[in-house]
Parts: C-alpha cells; structure tokens; sequence
C-alpha cells in the first residue's frame, strides 16, 4: 500500500505504508487511522491487488467497457495512481498493439461508445451530427502510458490532438491550458434505452 494522497501529511505522499508507519513514529495499522483522522477520512492510498491475468481476461471480454477510477486531483497534489493519465494510452499501446488482445476499433469502441451507452450519455461515445465534439487524435504506432507510481504525472506519448466539447486541449501532444469540460450527468434509463 502505497499513500498518493494526504492534505495533513503531504511529505508521506508516495511512501509506502511501512515507510509513513515509521516517519509517523508508530505501526501500519496506527498510520492508517492516523491519516485518516487528520484528513477528515480524504485520504489516497494505492492498494496493490490487481492480478495482470485477470486484467487480460476481463477487458478482452466484449461486453466490457474500459474506464478507470483514477481520483481527480490538481496537478502537483499528492502521487495519483499512474492510471490517472495512463489507463487509456496503455490499452492503446500494450494490449492492443503489443499483445493484440483485441483490435483497435474494438478498443476504441469499449473505450468510448460502449461506456456512454451503459452510462446514459446519449450525446457522447461516437462521432456524428447532434454529438457533443470529444475526440481524441493518437497515433497508433507510438501511443503508450508513461506514467509510473514514482513519477504518475507523465503525459503519455502519442496522443496528438484532444478536443473536448469542440475545445482543443492538447495540441501537438502538448496541453494548451483549455478546460471546457463538464459535469456529465446521464439522461434517461440506459438499461431501458439498451447498451449497444
């Protein structure tokens, strides 16, 4: 277990639990609750437990939408999980490319239509008229997660172009401070409406 996250305790951002158990002056068990209790419960922990064959089998299932639980947090804040900038370019980039798990369009779907569907987000997921513009420009043959537990900020490689509600946001693979995002709430029932 690993602390991403503590506004009382930042110095122990990116520390295992042992390590902050120490600093702390006390066991692992004693850190947690004192994290806690000093953060008002908001503390970040990364919690290793995730098998590598399992990942595999359950995203190259076809009714399976890929996204990620990567918690928001501004930038410079605490250490995020890697998959906070990296789930998707790592799809893209390992599982498609190097173990070719499933095809592109395939992943792409699962990455987009796919969960706006099972999410209620009508206007979203694919690329047609009455559609909110989300579009994300990647080159296939270079696309790949850099980030890592030690350094979780890194951009991925790859990724030319993001445009959010008709917003460019990265431009040359490079943010351009834009923010036209949104709160996304669903419309309607999506398990009336179907999930195709």
């Amino acid at each position: 277990m690993v602390i991403s996250y503590s506004e009382a305790h930042g110095d122990l951002a990116g520390l295992r639990l042992s390590e902050a158990a120490r600093m702390l002056g006390t066991d692992p068990l004693g850190a947690v609750i004192k994290l806690l209790v000093d953060d008002e419960g908001a503390t970040g922990m990364i919690v290793f437990t995730m098998s590598e064959d399992d990942v595999r089998t359950v995203i190259s299932h076809p009714l399976v939408a890929i996204g990620s639980d990567g918690l928001v947090v501004r930038k410079g804040v605490g250490k995020p999980h890697p998959r906070f900038y990296g789930t998707f370019p790592r799809i893209l980039g390992r599982y498609v490319r190097e173990l070719k798990l499933m095809s592109l369009p395939e992943a792409v779907r699962k990455m987009t239509s796919l969960p706006a569907r099972k999410l209620g987000l009508w206007d979203r997921g694919l690329i047609r008229p009455g559609m909110a513009a989300d579009i994300v420009a990647f080159d296939p043959r270079r696309v790949a997660d850099r980030a890592t537990y030690e350094d979780p900020e890194q951009p991925p490689e790859g990724i030319e172009y993001v445009i959010v509600n008709g917003g460019l946001v990265v431009e040359e693979g490079e943010h351009t401070g834009a923010r036209p995002g949104r709160l996304l709430r669903r419309s309607g029932n999506a398990y009336i409406r179907g999930v195709g």
